[in-house]
């Protein structure tokens, strides 16, 4: 085109545009069919890398030819935004190469971690060893991996490639991090009960009380067969949990994973590496370990809003209640009158006598000091019993209802024995503060309604996370009551009978009255 020597610019202009359009053709149909082969080579890391470095060898001779052309002084704006876009795509097909290769990345980094757990749970909480020395003891198998990989990837990549395999194995670290040393995946879900004390007067065999939140996590989690398989093979095991002292040395170790793939500036930048998705996630996790139970508690209350879902799909009774929410005029302290009217159409057969009864619990911070607990008198030999009996509880000062619920369920009075669960159901203040706002009231108000009663609740990873972490606290009685309370679940083959299977098992209550 230049020795064409056109005069006329405008037709100069066109020839260039065309041009442009011509090039991105070629350069996206290339890129195309690379991505689409890629996948057959991401276990060759020689080739999978020189395949990357074509890409970028395409952009780095797309921007030689765009300053031939005449850059950002000549060209037409439309040329100038066909050339960019290009640009922009074929980066874009770079970090899809990068996405793909991370899944060889992954497994080495998976086992070295491993590593690095084992080694981390072998650190007393009580050691006097220098934190900084432990927190490198630790990450000696990882730093040896990346010394060993990152060498070799710095041999045979391109600058830019590097720092996009750098990207991908800094988000898998992250991700394996979390998932298999702050966060493991709680294969046994009975190991959540392990660190409990039962009381004396719960007499309920743990081995029931591990089947039932089995249920429930598997009918949270996905491939639940694998999930009941792997707690067959572990059922022996405790969860290994983090202490203070471990997360001061995790702290400690992220900082020198960070300033490694910072790598004095040559390597990732600092703004990335804090923002990804990973990092703060894995930060929050480690953050929630050094939270309070009442924070906690509190957090899990804000967070899990559909605790009732499975009572509305499948629901096994409904209890009528009315709630009264007042908060006084001077010092501002609240107070919730529940009034538990009566039950409908509970779903249960047994073999002996149905003595139903309904426990009320008030959740959320600042209450280990106030009566968080109520149970009715239980009636018998009815389905459809009416109870009229109302308790008052007393919300922690400084706190705002929002941040409490109601958990109600139904029972089956069992003498000498574990009651049975029927069904459960959660009621949150903050729906209540929600209806009442609109005439004015504030944060007082009322409200009667049929809550349905579902055979557990539902909990997002967020709910497990903060169930996993208080778990761990055994000697804490709000932790302990709480774990029980979440976790509880009514099998789906239990009917009240003492048949064989998944069976919902709680402590015998110490605040029933027989009636």
């Amino acid at each position: 085109m230049k020795k064409l020597e056109c005069p006329d610019p405008l037709v100069n202009d066109r020839f260039l545009n065309r041009f442009s359009q011509t090039v991105g053709k070629v350069l996206l149909t290339y890129a195309e069919v690379v991505k689409a082969d890629f996948g057959h080579w991401v276990e060759s890391q020689e080739t999978a890398c020189i395949l990357m470095n074509n890409i970028q060898q395409c952009r780095v001779q797309l921007e030689k030819v765009y300053e031939s052309m005449g850059g950002d002084q000549s060209l037409k704006e439309d040329t100038k935004v066909v050339m960019h876009d290009l640009q922009q795509m074929l980066n874009d097909a770079i970090d899809v190469m990068a996405e793909k290769y991370s899944v060889a990345l992954k497994p080495p980094v998976v086992n070295k971690v491993i590593e690095v757990n084992k080694l981390l749970h072998q650190i007393s909480s009580n050691s006097k060893a220098n934190i900084e020395s432990e927190a490198d003891l630790i990450l000696r198998p990882l730093m040896d991996h990346f010394e060993t990989s990152l060498s070799v990837y710095a041999d045979i990549c391109e600058k830019t490639v590097l720092k996009r395999i750098l990207k991908e194995l800094w988000k898998i670290t992250m991700y394996t991090f979390e998932k298999q040393i702050v966060l493991p995946p709680v294969s046994d879900p009975s190991a959540l009960f392990l660190n409990l004390s039962i009381p004396s007067n719960a007499t309920a065999k743990l081995t029931s009380v591990s089947q039932t939140l089995l249920s429930n996590v598997s009918s949270q989690l996905p491939n639940n067969k694998l999930l009941q398989e792997m707690s067959k093979e572990t059922s022996s095991m405790t969860l290994k949990n983090l202490n203070q002292r471990h997360c001061q040395i995790m702290d400690i170790a992220l900082d020198a994973i960070k300033s490694y793939f910072h790598a004095g500036g040559s390597g990732l930048k600092n703004n990335y590496l804090e923002k990804s998705p990973e990092f703060l996630s894995l930060q929050h996790a480690l953050s929630l370990y050094t939270q309070s139970t009442d924070t906690l508690i509190k957090n899990f209350v804000n967070t899990q809003k559909s605790q009732d879902k499975p009572a509305v799909e499948d629901s096994v009774g409904e209890l009528s209640i009315q709630v009264d929410l007042f908060r006084h005029p001077s010092h501002g302290e609240h107070k919730v009158t529940v009034s538990i009217l009566s039950a409908n159409n509970l779903k249960w057969v047994t073999n002996g006598t149905f003595r139903p009864f309904v426990e009320v619990y008030i959740v959320g911070p600042l209450l280990a000091d106030k009566k968080r607990k109520f149970a009715t008198k239980s009636k018998t030999g009815v389905w459809s019993p009416t109870f009229n009996e109302t308790v008052t509880f007393m919300l922690g000062a400084g706190s705002e209802p929002e941040s409490y619920e109601l958990h109600m369920c139904a029972k089956d009075y069992c003498f000498g024995r574990a009651d049975r669960l029927i069904g459960l159901t959660v009621l949150q203040l903050r729906d209540l503060t929600a209806s009442t706002d609109t005439l004015g009231l504030g944060t007082s108000g009322a409200c009667a309604c049929w809550c349905a009663l579902g055979r557990r609740l539902q909990l997002d990873e967020s709910g497990w996370t903060i169930l996993r972490i208080l778990s761990q606290r055994p000697s804490d009685e709000v932790a302990r009551e709480f774990v029980r309370l979440k976790s509880e679940a009514r099998g789906n083959d239990d009917s009240g009978s003492s048949a064989s299977g998944v069976t919902a098992t709680s402590a015998p209550s110490t605040l029933r009255r027989s009636k």
